[in-house]
């Protein structure tokens, strides 16, 4: 009879499924809500290997009890019985080092007895090379220092076992029997330890790369590569850079009539679309200072048109701004924008931020906070680079604080299209 194609699907999909039950279930036993991702990555690896065990000491059990040696059969008895009770216990206390010392201790010491029992290495098919569990395993689930012991004490019983085996009574087992165990022993051993070493080099990917995320969500790509690297002071001047702040207009009225809900989700909703916008220009997000927003071009990454690209996102910004409600609201935004030279790093030790300092961005601070609403203000600098791409209107000069008169330019739009590109 021919095979079913999709039956042959449907198995490795629905042995996934049961595996993914198995784990969802590991989760819940011991969980305790205040558990990191490291404690619960811990707990889950203890327990699907203390209880996924049970079926292999279960056969081995039987096995020696068929093979008329009784005594030795009791030995793996000992774990099938054991560990559901150790179990229960932690599930109950959620005491995980308790939990864990006691399920290694047991990887380590009942594979020794049970060769021991069955006179030594070569007659028991090598089955101390079960008690190898324990220090691998202590090495996913305890603190690295705490690993020592295990490791110590599995060389400190082969050792033992070794001065041992001269006067060790052998059961008489069959040389083929003897053959196969040595093969499943062995085999299951290596298969076992794989799928660990998967499943934790998996779940550490997982963890890394959603590290790795929030990251670069907060520093630039450079950055962050420079901190990973130990370096302890990340500062740079760059001599040719744009910087754009934008302010909802009347925002602070409008804020006091609105729950703090409601406020959070208005700026997450304006700022996520700011987000968009900025991210396809390529361009850097720097932060948000309560309804301000500040992004740069040029930094950290240099690139010719940083002024000519930071002026097309102010009026992606003003688009998108009129063509659509925020929390039910209809917001106008002052732009302001300069270019000029700025140094940019990162500041603290703690909850640090990528940050930028000098007068081109305190006049770009002073072009928003002085602007007209629904403006995008320039100063002479950012002007003289983009005037050939957009239409400007001159509004005659203002007194900027902390400096002299200066001239300044609304831009009105495009002077046709035109794409940007980092270079």
């Amino acid at each position: 009879m021919a095979s079913d194609p999709a039956q042959a699907v449907r198995q490795p999909a629905g042995l996934l499924a049961r595996f993914a039950g198995l784990v969802a279930w590991a989760d819940r036993i011991g969980a305790a809500p205040a558990d990191s991702s490291e404690t619960a990555l811990q707990k889950r690896l203890t327990i699907l290997l203390s209880l996924g065990l049970l079926p292999f000491t279960a056969l081995w059990s039987a096995i020696y009890f068929a093979a008329g040696v009784p005594l030795s059969a009791v030995i793996p008895g000992l774990y099938s019985l054991l560990t559901p009770i150790n179990t229960l216990v932690f599930a109950w206390t959620r005491n995980l080092r308790a939990y864990r010392f006691l399920q290694l201790l047991m990887f380590l010491l009942l594979p020794w007895l049970l060769m021991l029992s069955l006179g030594g290495f070569r007659e028991s098919s090598v089955v101390i090379i079960w008690a190898g569990l324990c220090p691998l395993m202590a090495l996913l689930i305890e603190d690295l220092r705490d690993t020592i012991v295990w490791i110590v004490g599995f060389v400190a019983l082969l050792i033992v076992s070794a001065i041992l085996q001269p006067y060790l009574t052998a059961p008489g087992l069959p040389e083929a029997f003897v053959t196969w165990l040595f093969v499943l022993n062995v085999g299951l051993m290596i298969v076992i330890g794989f799928v660990l070493l998967y499943y934790f080099v998996g779940q550490r990917n997982f963890f890394q790369e959603r590290s790795e995320l929030l990251l670069l969500n907060i520093l630039p790509k450079e950055i962050s590569e420079a901190l990973k690297a130990g370096q302890r002071t990340i500062a740079a001047q760059h001599e040719a850079a744009s910087i754009l702040f934008a302010d909802a207009v009347a925002f602070t009225p409008m804020a006091a009539s609105m729950t703090p809900l409601r406020l959070v989700d208005l700026l997450n909703d304006i700022f996520q679309c700011f987000d968009d916008l900025v991210e396809r220009h390529g361009l850097e997000k720097i932060k948000t200072i309560g309804d301000c927003y500040m992004v740069a071009s040029g930094v950290p990454r240099a690139r010719a048109d940083h002024a000519i690209v930071l002026v097309d996102v102010a009026l992606d910004m003003q688009a998108a701004v009129a063509s659509r409600r925020f929390g039910g609201h209809r917001l106008a935004f002052r732009i302001g924008i300069n270019s000029g030279p700025v140094v940019a790093g990162v500041i603290g030790r703690k909850k640090f931020i990528y940050d930028l300092w000098g007068e081109a961005v305190n006049l770009a601070s002073r072009m928003e906070s002085q602007g007209q609403p629904g403006t995008i203000q320039i100063t002479r600098h950012t002007y003289d680079l983009v005037q050939h791409a957009f239409i400007c209107e001159p509004k005659g000069t203002i007194q900027v604080k902390g400096a002299d008169e200066m001239e300044i330019w609304h831009v009105v739009g495009r002077r046709g299209e035109r794409v940007s590109e980092a270079r």
